[in-house]
């Protein structure tokens, strides 16, 4: 069963070698008798030709094969006829003369074409119920291989960065003020339970007590999230902590990683260094804090505009405290009644009573609310968004953050149905990367009547702003950065508190989480900072969004060999299942079914 060549290996320069090859039947094509078979394996094709008047026997044999059966070849090596060769294959110029086959497993007809044009038509639930034959289609592999070269890069970087790898458990304590968690019940100690961690963010921290200094980790995750295109529930997150660095450190450490995969894995040369926005500014222009730059549409403030207006519903909006948002679609004024329905619905979904709109058609703006406005107040609009014939003009009148996010998602649906058009066009290549930097804190949670951290409770204020924890937290921006690329978040960090009373005086007096509970949940850690912590700070990546922009695709289920479905089923494996009774006695656990 030994190879001595892989299938996109051989040449002109092989003529007259006898070579062996294993692999697939990619194709069969009988002319005139003599049998042509597409040997494939990882590396590409090689044609391999059965001739019965060479070998009648061994024809015989070949002629039982099927697509996707595993075979083995031995024979020469000779160059394809005149005005046969395939210019579009390494081994085009050349072909097998078979001398024996060896059929290793006969394949039945799969469900689906195994081609990229074929499988892209399919079903994605029939592809990951047979995700062995999805994952023999080219476009599929290539994604497999980005991701292993993508990893080994990054791995190579940190190394050469004297970074250490430190597995950290994937059994943790469960901390319910984060993201929803996955239990495991322990057998030993009944009632008590394990969390599958959803990050290695406390045991990062403590390993910088620990003096280990630079550590880093391709880290599995876990977290009980609805599911979406770039959301899994286990993923994989390149995590990292420093020692002894500020905010310029970690953006110069990761510009240069992001360097290195990119020019590793694509042969792109990415400048640095990345441009950066505060927080405030992606809300206030592009009405989101992973915004995509890659084209204009930016969010204008026109609350002063209509303090004053005729227009009861924007003047009673400012005078609440409220804003109001305008953007310009330009070009989208030809929108249907469809399209404007769904955007509408879209902005009620995000808290909006209504899409307010201008359509600016014929020499004349086209809305039932023009007859309110004034003409000062028509002319700053035009002045601002400079609004021309094709236009059309989005309105929201909100408190100022949801404001933001009706217009930044209205933003997003006008620039799709702008490609769909052919009136912008989006490369996947144009490669935007931007820090968001200086986010607020903490976030004022109505509901509860408490402030909540922003990112985690572990984020350290800036400096200057530490000493309003004690009279208005919702003014502290804190030592917090995201890199986005594209509209995409690829990862987050912050530098840490490493004080223990200031970790102590935010859990207790800021996020109002009670000291017993602090003491139950992080009572470990804050004991760990009286032993010398130093300043430390980190990020982390995902890496299957990270991957899947490197690929070109917008869901992380292509760059995932074995993913969940959006219902969080494997449809390959068919989990989850039920288990047994005596399963459920083990672990002292009891199951009560909904209604």
């Amino acid at each position: 069963m030994k190879r001595t060549h892989h299938c996109a290996q051989l040449t002109k320069a092989d003529l007259g070698a006898t070579v062996s090859l294993l692999g697939w039947v990619d194709s069969l094509r009988d002319h005139g008798g003599i049998l042509f078979v597409d040997l494939r394996d990882r590396k590409g094709i090689t044609q391999v030709k059965f001739d019965p008047q060479a070998n009648q026997e061994l024809a015989a044999q070949a002629a039982h094969l099927k697509p996707e059966s595993v075979i083995g070849v031995i024979g020469k090596v000779v160059p394809r006829p005149e005005g046969t060769v395939n210019s579009g294959l390494p081994t085009g110029e050349v072909e097998i003369d078979a001398t024996s086959l060896t059929i290793h497993n006969l394949s039945d007809t799969p469900p689906f074409p195994l081609d990229d044009a074929g499988g892209d038509k399919v079903n994605e639930d029939l592809r990951l119920t047979y995700r062995y034959l999805d994952l023999r289609r080219p476009k599929m592999r290539k994604n497999l291989q980005v991701r292993h070269r993508a990893t080994k890069s990054i791995r190579d970087y940190f190394d050469a960065q004297e970074f250490i790898e430190v597995e950290t458990p994937a059994l943790f304590k469960s901390t319910p003020e984060g993201a929803r968690e996955y239990l495991v019940p322990s057998r030993i100690h009944p009632g008590q339970f394990y969390a599958l961690s959803q990050s290695p963010q406390q045991f990062k921290q403590i390993l910088m007590v620990a003096g280990v200094e630079k550590y880093f980790q391709i880290a599995r995750c876990f977290r009980d999230e609805d599911l979406r295109s770039d959301r899994q529930m286990e993923f994989t997150q390149v995590d990292v902590e420093a020692s002894f660095i500020d905010r310029e450190g970690i953006y110069a450490l990761f510009e240069g990683m992001l360097q290195k995969v990119w020019k590793d894995v694509l042969g792109v040369d990415l400048p640095v260094p990345f441009p950066r926005m505060a927080f405030v500014d992606a809300m206030n222009r592009y009405g989101v804090d992973k915004p995509d730059v890659r084209f204009g549409f930016e969010l204008a403030d026109f609350s002063e505009t209509f303090r004053s207006s005729g227009f009861k519903v924007f003047q009673a909006t400012v005078a609440g405290g409220g804003v109001i948002k305008a953007l310009n679609a330009k070009g989208l004024a030809d929108l249907t009644q469809g399209e404007l329905k769904n955007l509408e619905d879209i902005a009620k979904s995000l808290g909006a009573k209504g899409l307010a709109f201008i359509k600016s058609e014929g020499g004349e703006w086209k809305s039932p609310i023009v007859k309110f406005f004034s003409e000062a107040e028509k002319a700053a609009l035009t002045a601002q968004l400079g609004i021309a014939d094709g236009d059309v003009v989005f309105f929201a009148a909100a408190p100022w953050e949801k404001a933001c996010a009706i217009l930044g998602r209205i933003r997003l649906e006008a620039a799709a149905l702008l490609q769909k058009r052919g009136k912008l066009s989006l490369r996947a290549d144009d490669w935007k990367f931007l820090w968001v930097i200086e986010f607020p804190l903490m976030t004022h949670d109505e509901a509860e009547n408490r402030y909540v951290a922003t990112h985690h409770p572990f984020t350290a204020p800036v400096p200057e702003d530490a000493a309003l924890l004690d009279t208005d937290p919702k003014k502290v921006r804190g030592q917090h950065y995201d890199v986005v690329l594209n509209g995409m978040e690829l990862g987050g960090g912050s530098i840490r508190i490493h004080q223990p009373a200031l970790q102590k005086k935010v859990f207790e007096d800021v996020l109002k989480i009670p000291a017993d509970v602090v003491e139950s949940r992080f009572g470990y850690m804050l004991k760990a900072f009286t032993y010398g912590a130093p300043p430390h700070g980190g990020i982390a990546f995902g890496l299957d969004r990270m991957v899947a922009l490197l690929c070109g695709t917008t869901s992380i289920r292509d760059v995932i060999a074995f993913p969940k479905t959006q219902k969080g089923q494997d449809l390959m494996a068919q989990s989850p299942t039920p288990v047994t009774a005596r399963q459920l006695k083990e672990l002292h656990i009891q199951t009560v079914m909904p209604e």
